[in-house]
């Protein structure tokens, strides 16, 4: 268990398995802290780098400025996996850990490999819902709202045979600092993902609790149906908090999930991060446009170059593009150039890495080739500019 201080907040975290493996990062749902996930991380293989949090207002996280948004919890994601040198991770989210983990695919989808999205949706309910709640969380704590908080969380059988747990997650809740509490209530209320995540391009696996009466399935069936390819599971007798009541299926289901990243599935795999780097309009045509005789083409630079050197974890995009961009400077590839110069828009390599890159192709290809490429380089970021 550890804590750092990042932008203004002290947050709480812990990383377990592998130092060195695939990185996935956890997100809590509201009125709980990372302990939620223990089983599942207990039941995932070990090669992975696991990584738990609490979010602001939440366990031992602060919440400076007694406020947050989605946003901000998303931007604490991606500050620890800067803390923690974390280029690239799939993140996996609960609830509202469920919205965090939409955010960060949003606002920096070359930092995620893929989202696990647990009972949660693209919008998770109304004012009417939630200002009741706030109000009740401000004015009298969470004591009154717990024993209604727990029909939500837990099913019928649950309840019956499992008093000792439910007492203690009863306990998790009433202790769940109340300003933080109604902090992220306000930050739930007040988003609404379904225009950035139906824009999303990263693989997606969708989880829901047949019994669960805070996000029921149809809601999360809604969200799967918002991302191109999303998975969608359901399982049965369990609520809102599936890593509790029903963690073998949920562990199996997300290492199902994660073994497709690492184990025979360089298509879906090369599909993904096409569509990440080079954008899905521009993979849409290319499918379009393919025929008989470019069809085993296709799947071939998909599977080979975008399936495994092009995902591979141990660089991030950024320095891919840049490394790309140079070598299709220096052999004088002016097509493929371009295409990975408006590429730089998806992979996070800006205008300064480009004009750097092209220092090193003037000293080891020659200058007349970096001199056409800056040219090219210029020409193609104005464009950007314009479009943007």
């Amino acid at each position: 268990m550890k804590f750092v201080e990042l932008d203004g907040a002290v947050l709480r975290y812990r990383v377990a398995g592998d130092p060195r493996g695939p990185a996935v990062v956890f997100a809590n749902s509201l009125g709980t802290d990372l302990t939620i996930w223990d089983e599942v991380v207990a039941r995932l293989p070990q090669g992975y780098r696991m990584v738990g949090m609490d979010k602001r207002g939440h366990g031992l996280t602060s919440l400076p400025g007694g406020s947050v948004t989605i946003a901000d919890h998303a931007g604490d994601v991606l500050r620890l996996m800067d803390h923690l040198g974390i280029d690239e991770a799939v993140i996996a989210g609960v609830s509202v850990g469920g919205l965090i983990a939409q955010k960060v695919a949003a606002l920096s989808p070359a930092r995620v490999r893929g989202v696990v999205l647990c009972n949660t949706g693209a919008k998770i309910g109304s004012d009417q819902i939630w200002n009741p709640r706030i109000e009740m969380a401000t004015t009298q704590g969470l004591e009154p709202m717990a024993d209604a908080v727990m029909e939500r969380w837990f099913t019928p059988p649950f309840h019956a045979d499992r008093a000792t747990e439910l007492a203690g997650y009863r306990a998790m809740l009433t202790n769940t600092p109340a300003l933080g509490y109604a902090a992220t209530c306000r930050a739930i209320r007040d988003e609404d993902l379904t225009e950035s995540t139906r824009a999303l391009s990263v693989p997606a696996l969708c989880i829901a609790g047949s019994g669960d009466l805070a996000t029921p399935p149809e809601l999360v069936q809604t969200l799967a149906g918002l991302i191109d390819g999303a998975e969608y599971l359901e399982i049965a007798e369990c609520g809102h908090i599936p890593m509790v009541e029903q963690p073998d299926q949920c562990a199996d289901a997300i290492a199902g999930f994660l073994a497709g990243f690492e184990d025979g599935a360089a298509l879906s795999r090369g599909t993904a991060t096409r569509r990440k780097v080079l954008g899905g309009a521009h993979v849409d045509r290319s499918v379009a446009n393919a025929t008989a005789m470019d069809t085993a083409y296709v799947q071939f630079i998909t599977e080979g170059p975008w399936g495994s050197v092009w995902s591979r974890k141990y660089l991030p995009l950024r320095l891919r593009s840049m490394l790309t961009v140079s070598l299709l400077a220096a052999i004088g590839q002016e097509e493929e150039l371009k295409l990975h110069l408006r590429a730089t828009a998806n992979t996070g390599a800006t205008e300064d890495d480009i004009a750097e890159a092209m220092l090193h192709v003037a000293v080891y290809a020659g200058v007349p080739r970096a001199n056409h490429a800056l040219k090219i380089a210029k020409e193609v970021f104005a464009e950007l500019r314009e479009e943007s």
